[in-house]
């Protein structure tokens, strides 16, 4: 008998540390996304706390620690960054104005406090309607702060805006995303609303062409109402695309999309063909 409650008692811290170390917090989450600032700012991956296996991709495609931006230091105009609790994850929006500008989308991947994954999408000069110089502007009139419970909605409701947008946009005008007013979207730099006007609802107004979004991943803040979604156009060697949506009250109220343009040439959206065909 004896026996049996010390082996319950070893059982049972033995679970109690696997869940201590396994534990995913919100201030967990902040702290790496600050590191990855931190180190952004210095060139030096040495200022976050990394896996020994950590692994590295840049632009959708695996790299390594010696070849990724975040080893080029760069002065940081804005920077926010939502958390995903649920599966430890972190999306952070970065603007650099230095000698030459960037406009950096990055995901953490983390546990136990050490980061294991860095994903990063990194716009420049000739990607899809860059503008750093808006992007700053534009991004930084926006507000990303913790939502009241009230406006808040599921992380399966802000997965499914997410999935609405795209399906709507490049697909099936028969989709119903959730449009709010008022509501921008900022894409690599051109803004929908720069009167800041009430009435403006981001909809647009019929698909812009016929290309299945795919490789779509999330990064969810229920706090936020945000979703990040890393994407490609078309398929799986397709341009590599993030969209951040805020959502108030369960509608779009801001919409940041960077896009990567791999090929260097334009990037053409396919027409759709006419109804009944």
């Amino acid at each position: 008998m004896i026996r049996a409650i010390v082996s319950m008692a070893i059982l049972l811290s033995s679970t109690a540390l696997v869940r201590a170390q396994t534990e995913c917090t919100r201030s967990m989450l902040k702290a790496a996304a600050d590191s990855y600032i931190e180190a952004q700012k210095a060139g030096n991956l040495s200022k976050m706390s990394l896996d020994p296996k950590v692994k590295f991709k840049e632009n959708m495609s695996d790299t390594t620690k010696e070849k990724g931006l975040w080893n080029t230091a760069l002065p940081i105009s804005l920077q926010h960054s939502i958390y995903d609790v649920g599966r430890c994850k972190t999306f952070s929006e970065v603007v650099s104005m230095g000698g030459k500008p960037y406009v950096i989308g990055t995901r953490l991947t983390v546990k136990d406090g050490k980061v294991t994954e860095i994903d990063s999408l990194v716009t420049k000069e000739g990607d899809w309607l860059f503008d750093p110089g808006n992007y700053l502007k534009y991004s930084s009139a926006d507000d990303w702060s913790v939502l009241p419970v009230d406006d808040r909605v599921s992380r399966q409701n802000l997965i499914d805006a997410g999935n609405q947008y795209f399906d709507f946009v490049f697909m099936d005008k028969g989709i119903r995303p959730p449009w709010g007013t008022p509501c921008a979207r900022l894409e690599g730099g051109a803004y929908t609303n720069e009167k800041n006007e009430n009435k403006d609802t981001c909809q647009i107004p019929a698909p812009l062409g016929n290309m299945y979004i795919t490789d779509r991943s999330y990064v969810v803040d229920e706090e936020m109402g945000a979703v990040n979604v890393f994407c490609r156009f078309g398929n799986s060697t397709g341009m590599p695309d993030s969209h951040l949506f805020r959502l108030v009250s369960g509608r779009y109220r801001w919409i940041h999309t960077l896009s990567v343009n791999l090929t260097g040439k334009p990037v053409v959206v396919p027409k759709m063909p006419p109804e009944g065909k």
